[in-house]
């Protein structure tokens, strides 16, 4: 499939139309590692990034990546972590004789992976992780394959980007839409405050108030209940 030039083409098509059907951030990642084998006939990939504020191999292909990746994370060196720090290219054309990265290497080498491919991902700018291409066999990955996977990998950070710019739109979206519930839930107790006990607006606000310093409970949280209750109250009706 490497040497396909329809490859890189179909691998464009279909991590854009993954992320028309799908969109979440994961899954997404988890689609350009596996369409990124596809396009160089790479053994297993995964991609290094922070996740929860720590560098690690976020998502990958096949359970052996992140073993491999973690001699590099523990000695802070390696060829996917200069890729995404410094957005370099690296490449590793026989795992057992490399000298840059030896705690690396040698990782690679028990693990059966002969040569290695990091290409950073650059979305809007910032460095957010790097791509790594792991095969058992010396030299896989040729200038064809850099070239080749560089593209990818550009697409790719506007898929993710994209995707992100998606996510963080329906999260504000959902967050509006929850403050203007909380809101309206407010309000409303706030009436049912006032038509109980002839209080001003501000008055019946600040009642809401020092419920909720006293119970240590959100206010839109006792005013919910305030609502619920009264709503309780009014199916119940006379008996």
């Amino acid at each position: 499939m490497a040497d396909d030039p329809g490859a890189l083409g179909d691998g464009f098509a279909a991590l854009a139309q993954f992320f028309i059907n799908d969109g979440t951030l994961g899954d997404t990642l988890l689609k350009v590692a596996q369409l990124a084998c596809q396009v160089t006939d790479a053994d297993m990939a995964g991609i290094t990034m922070l996740v929860d504020g720590k560098v690690e191999t976020g998502v990958f292909t096949d359970p052996e990546a992140p073993q491999i990746d973690t001699a590099q994370y523990e000695t802070g060196e390696g060829p996917c972590l200069d890729a995404f720090h410094h957005q370099r290219v690296n490449r590793i054309d026989v795992t057992s004789e490399d000298t840059r990265w030896p705690d690396f290497a040698q990782t690679c080498v028990a693990h059966g992976v002969q040569s290695t491919l990091s290409i950073p991902i650059v979305a809007r700018g910032e460095g957010f992780g790097a791509l790594n291409l792991y095969s058992r066999i010396p030299s896989a990955f040729d200038n064809n394959s850099v070239n080749r996977t560089e593209a990818f990998a550009r697409h790719a950070a506007i898929v993710l980007a994209n995707t992100q710019i998606y996510l963080d739109a329906v999260q504000l979206n959902e967050n509006l839409n929850q403050a203007l519930k909380s809101r309206s839930t407010i309000d409303y107790a706030i009436g049912l405050v006032m038509a109980a006990g002839g209080r001003s607006p501000n008055e019946a606000f600040q009642v809401l108030v020092r419920a909720s310093q006293r119970e240590n409970r959100k206010l839109r949280d006792v005013a919910e209940e305030l609502v619920i209750q009264a709503t309780q109250r009014k199916n119940v009706g006379p008996v």
